[in-house]
């Protein structure tokens, strides 16, 4: 593979809308005549975009909003074919390679469906597909248990990777109720460091708690990351009540008080209830 002279005229109309947009990025990205922001844009550059695209995928689907979705998948797939574009440019790898290695590696893991392969339980599958992936961790030379957990994750999503990894291997707590019983103990030494007015212990206390709340997620089959989205929804949502109601009595939220406010919240909760 070798990268090829980007075309110099828009796709037609007739194109494959994939590869009008293969071509619509090479023209953005061409020396002659493209976009100055795309030229100058870097793999670690446009990462934090790609990152913010996959959670608008997220958000979308949690809103149910399928139009939504379509759009906010399209503006993933830009992504994808802007990194295949770059790395095309320096004669890594292109777009073809991208779909040729996931291919592969979903046939790969899936031995039971183009394969002989056969599992007699979901478990069983289960447990084939980790350790397919072991060996592809060994063959890529990471053999630790924990050698290939990317590091850029949210870090509540990565702790739970990381505990699962761990957990595959013994290490780990046998149920839901020793992790509580970690979360009350770390909650104890935060209070601790908080008394003495020592917040950089503090600071490394409450990760701590998080950590712990994040193998708790694990254990009870829980994703954290969607169980604090709809926490956020749901203070989101209960505080708005709370400005709607002050604004009947001609008030803004900081012309009221903790109290006043602290009542309309309990009032948005029993109105929830009652819904």
């Amino acid at each position: 593979m070798s990268p090829q002279t980007p075309p110099l005229a828009p796709p037609s109309d007739d194109q494959h809308p994939l590869f009008a947009l293969i071509e619509i990025m090479a023209k953005l990205r061409d020396p002659e005549g493209g976009c100055p922001w795309d030229l100058e844009q870097t793999f670690a550059a446009i990462a934090p975009y790609t990152v913010e695209e996959a959670y608008e995928v997220a958000d979308a689907i949690e809103r149910g909003d399928l139009s939504d979705l379509k759009e906010e998948l399209g503006d993933l797939l830009l992504q994808v074919v802007f990194h295949s574009r770059m790395a095309q440019e320096q004669g890594a790898f292109d777009i073809a390679d991208v779909a040729r290695a996931i291919s592969d590696k979903m046939i790969r893991r899936h031995p039971h469906v183009f394969g002989d392969h056969a599992y007699e339980t979901l478990s069983d599958q289960v447990a084939g597909w980790e350790q397919l992936k072991a060996q592809e961790r060994q063959a890529k030379a990471k053999t630790g248990v924990l050698d290939d957990v990317p590091t850029g994750l949210p870090a509540l999503t990565r702790a739970v990777k990381l505990t699962k990894r761990a957990a595959r291997v013994g290490f780990d707590w046998p149920t839901a109720h020793e992790v509580l019983d970690k979360l009350r103990e770390e909650t104890d030494e935060i209070a601790v460091e908080i008394a003495a007015g020592d917040l950089a212990k503090a600071r490394e206390e409450l990760g701590d708690i998080l950590f712990v709340c994040a193998n708790l997620a694990r254990k009870l089959d829980v994703d954290p990351e969607d169980a604090l989205r709809a926490t956020n929804a749901k203070f989101t949502r209960r505080f708005g009540f709370v400005e709607t109601e002050l604004a009947k009595r001609g008030k803004t939220p900081d012309q009221s008080d903790l109290v006043e406010m602290d009542g309309l919240w309990n009032d948005a909760k029993a109105a929830e209830k009652e819904r």
